[in-house]
């Protein structure tokens, strides 16, 4: 579709299931930084690359050693690995290019969500969201494990969950919430069930301020993508935005000074009060009317739209909002409960997984605007008979003629430097990157010229398997291309060669031509002569347009 004819003043939101793909049963996805890969984990514990330009399968990693759902993937920065986690506690790190496995390693708990250190070309620490403790950072390459503090006490220090999912002030048991990266992996906020977040120092475990957010059990943490924005969800059925008053290099740093300078405060009062300096309300949303438990929260890829998912059981709809507040639409899936969400980095484009296993792809329905295109053009309703001017097909000579443009031939065309992305603020130093991956062919199904019989096909096997070329090319249980001849003449010989015994592949009993019984009444009257027809091969070929042999298609001795 050409640019120019696209409304500009269309909301750059999607509207309408454009796709959807269908591999396994899928749970949950991720896209690379580019967008252009898209990383599929499905029940059977294997995860699919889709190449998300062509939605076609790039690569599928199949891992022997797990068989269950997997949980949750993620990219590497640069695209190169895949971690991904399972219900049977294990977190796995692939190589995508070569699809071997890089660490596998097994945890006490089940992980939820997981997500790679975002600082490293080669990642080998990974944050993850066990089911029912506190999370954690674990080292891939040693399988060593280091539990975040989800509370402070009143010496400022952070406290780790004592046995039985019970903190030390006496709190109820311990809740599953989130944690994430910021942009450079140097701080982690966690969230935890008294509604706060706690911002950690990810070199040594030290929490350096505390961040209070009414509402109770935090359940997602979401950066945007330029890390100006952070969003929460909550368990008051609100989603909250934050504006990032933390520098997006040399956080951790900025939080040091910031608490040196706070001399007259101490604990607790000293990390709320540097908590307050690090994150801003913007606004909140929320379903004043129906109260809708919201799943799977993002931000869109330029960060001015806001999506969330319903997470009511059958229910597959998704709320978009613009960062103002103000709800610009609602997308009705079809009635299945939904499972992931996400937003793609760079185009309007929102892609939702539902429980069954599907991929729903969203785009904008665009709607063309000619005039844009051409500014006298007028849309018609209907009919109307056009009336032409009186001079409007007459000769006109032409009295100017247009000077022609002066180009120079001698400038030299740089076609080798790429220019910046201004999408990804540092698309030139990622010029390793892994964007494309070669996609596997899918075969096609072979034409059945000269062959319609198919060897070692049984009847037993016909009738208990369908098979691919039956259902696909159109062929009967004996492999020939159906014809005018009718099903009873086909049961009937099937039947009688079952009555005989007969356990090889069944043949069918062509009817000789006009031409070639007119021959074989002549055969006793002259001597046995070898007759080509048509240039034809010795073998005969069935017509595949009515199913019987022609005159012309045989060869005929005499």
């Amino acid at each position: 579709m050409n640019v120019p004819i696209i409304d500009p003043l269309q909301g750059d939101f999607p509207e309408i299931i454009e796709e959807y793909l269908q591999h396994g049963s899928m749970k949950c996805i991720a896209f690379n930084r580019r967008g252009t890969l898209l990383a599929a984990g499905c029940a059977d514990g294997n995860c699919v690359i889709w190449d998300f330009e062509t939605r076609g399968i790039s690569k599928e990693l199949q891992d022997k050693d797990c068989v269950a759902p997997i949980t949750s993937v993620c990219w590497s920065k640069y695209g190169h690995c895949l971690l991904s986690s399972a219900t049977d506690k294990s977190l796995t790190l692939w190589d995508v290019k070569n699809s071997e496995k890089i660490a596998r390693i097994t945890l006490q708990q089940t992980t939820l969500h997981a997500r790679l250190h975002p600082g490293s070309c080669t990642p080998s620490v990974c944050l993850a969201c066990p089911l029912s403790s506190a999370p954690i950072l674990v080292d891939l390459n040693t399988g060593s494990s280091t539990v975040l503090p989800v509370s402070v006490s009143d010496n400022g220090c952070g406290n780790l969950p004592i046995p039985r999912n019970k903190f030390a002030d006496g709190s109820p048991p311990f809740t599953p919430t989130a944690a994430t990266f910021n942009r450079h992996g140097d701080l982690i906020y966690v969230g935890n069930s008294k509604g706060e977040i706690l911002i950690v120092d990810s070199t040594n475990i030290k929490v350096r301020a505390v961040f209070q957010v009414l509402g109770g059990v935090i359940k997602n943490i979401v950066f945007s993508r330029n890390s100006h924005y952070l969003l929460t969800n909550s368990n008051d059925r609100v989603i909250r935005i934050y504006e990032n008053l933390l520098p997006l290099k040399a956080a951790s740093e900025y939080l040091t000074k910031m608490a040196d300078k706070l001399n007259d405060l101490q604990g607790v009062e000293k990390l709320k009060e540097v908590g307050s300096k690090c994150l801003s309300l913007v606004r909140d949303f929320q379903d004043s009317i129906s109260r809708t438990q919201w799943k799977t929260p993002c931000f869109s890829g330029d960060g001015e739209w806001v999506v969330g998912a319903s997470a009511s059981k059958g229910e597959h709809k998704i709320y978009i909002w613009d960062r103002a507040g103000r709800l610009v639409k609602i997308l009705e899936g079809p009635k299945e409960a939904l499972t992931d969400l996400l937003w793609h980095p760079v185009r309007p484009l929102v892609i939702s997984v539902s429980i069954t296993g599907f991929v729903y792809i969203w785009a904008k329905d665009y709607t063309e605007n000619w005039s844009a295109f051409a500014p006298d053009f007028k849309e018609l309703e209907e009919n109307e008979e056009y009336v032409e001017r009186e001079d409007e097909f007459d000769l006109i000579p032409e009295t100017e003629k247009v000077k022609e443009v002066g180009v120079n031939e001698d400038v030299k065309i740089d076609i080798i430097t790429v220019e910046k992305d201004t999408a990804f603020s540092d698309s030139d130093a990622s010029q390793d990157e892994l964007c494309f991956l070669p996609t596997i062919p899918s075969p096609d199904i072979p034409e059945q010229e000269d062959k319609y019989l198919m060897n070692s096909l049984k009847l037993d096997d016909c009738t208990q398997s369908s098979s691919p070329f039956s259902d696909e090319a159109g062929l009967n249980v004996n492999g020939i291309i159906p014809g005018p001849r009718p099903i009873s003449d086909t049961v009937v010989e099937n039947s009688v060669a079952a009555d005989a015994g007969d356990t090889t592949s069944l043949k069918r009993k062509r009817k000789p031509s006009a031409k070639g019984l007119e021959l074989q009444a002549e055969k006793g009257k002259k001597p046995l002569t070898k007759i080509k027809s048509s240039g034809k091969s010795l073998k005969s070929k069935i017509s595949r347009k009515n199913g019987t042999p022609s005159e012309d298609d045989e060869d005929v001795y005499l």
